[in-house]
């Protein structure tokens, strides 16, 4: 690549949970030749995905290729966070051949391809294309989107009706700017649930796009890489619910992180974060927990009731033995004393 050349940039946009790390872990792990940076956009003030990746480094994507902005929206803070960091990774020696860029799971793509006509980086990058992931379990059992001919025979007899909510909204932006859809995690959503999903996610498209099925984020990277769809160019072939707002908000969703002391069983803990999704309509909760006994710390992710959790890596000789989860929902759903009560009974035994 000469230096005349402009980067190629890949936005991996995707509601929480949707499975955005797993893809980026593994396209590092198979870069198609190419080598990789990746800036990684969290809501909320714990930076589990970053480390994640950084976990997963290889020589065609070391550890300082992975850079990391949490608690905030790339796009809203474009001179201050943004801009400086994509320089950052663009003066890496040796240079980066592709960039990916993970954008929060509550992020609207859009306002972020209009930060790449910033003044200082947009003779010298491209997004290269807008990759959008959904969960197809998710989807079809209409999570975010709603039942569309449901909602337009409603519209057909009453248009003062407005059927959107801030979790459709935020999908359907993510779906109206992408080049690809990618649906994740087919396997728990069976045939008819990605059937399902598929014709979803069809009817939301402002266009036809390809929707090509995922599973533990492992696709040949030839498909998302190399689009060249100088998406900061087509700006008006990916509609936004806020086209015409000078700025958008995420006053929608709010976010709370949550310290557990040391756990005797993680099992405590997947029951109280399922009672969280069916009894505080808690979206996602993500991050680390220690347990007794155990040098590994452990590391937990869910998708409302869909509770997974491993041991990723031993405990540092430095660092407390303390767990941290990150809690993210609707703005009204968050109460702090409510959640930390559900919680409490997890740890309670190991106190």
């Amino acid at each position: 690549m000469t230096t005349l050349a402009k980067l190629p940039v890949t936005v991996i946009t995707g509601f929480l949970g949707s499975g955005k790390t797993t893809l980026i872990s593994h396209l590092m792990q198979n870069p198609g030749g190419k080598r990789l940076a990746v800036l990684v956009n969290e809501f909320g003030d714990v930076g589990v995905d970053g480390e994640i990746l950084k976990g997963c480094a290889i020589p065609d994507c070391p550890a300082e290729n992975i850079l990391e902005l949490a608690n905030g929206c790339i796009c809203c803070t474009v001179a201050d966070d943004f801009i400086p960091t994509i320089e950052a990774l663009m003066a890496l020696h040796p240079r980066p051949e592709h960039i990916l860029i993970e954008t929060s799971g509550l992020a609207l793509p859009k306002p972020l391809l209009k930060a790449f006509d910033w003044p200082d980086i947009r003779s010298k990058i491209t997004v290269d294309g807008v990759i959008a992931l959904a969960d197809a379990e998710a989807v079809a059992a209409g999570r975010f989107a709603p039942d569309v001919a449901r909602v337009d025979a409603q519209r057909l007899a009453d248009d003062s009706i407005d059927h959107e909510t801030p979790l459709s909204e935020v999908f359907e932006d993510q779906i109206s700017c992408a080049d690809i859809v990618l649906l994740t995690k087919p396997d728990l959503a069976g045939p008819e649930g990605v059937a399902r999903a598929r014709k979803i996610i069809a009817a939301e498209a402002p266009r036809p796009l390809p929707i090509v099925e995922v599973a533990e984020g492992v696709v040949d990277p030839r498909i998302i890489l190399g689009l060249e769809a100088a998406a900061e160019d087509d700006m008006d072939a990916r509609p936004s619910h806020h086209d015409g707002h000078d700025d958008h908000e995420h006053d929608d969703f709010d976010s709370i992180v949550v310290d557990i002391p040391e756990l005797t069983d993680p099992a405590d803990l997947v029951r109280a974060i399922e009672r969280l999704a069916d009894q505080n309509n808690i979206l996602r909760v993500k991050g680390y927990a220690s347990v007794a006994g155990k040098p590994m710390r452990l590391l937990v992710q869910a998708v409302g009731a869909r509770v997974r959790h491993q041991y990723d890596r031993p405990w540092k000789a430095d660092e407390a033995r303390l767990g941290r989860l990150v809690v993210i929902a609707e703005h009204d759903d968050i109460d702090a004393d409510a959640i930390r009560a559900v919680l409490a009974p997890a740890t309670q035994a190991a106190e």
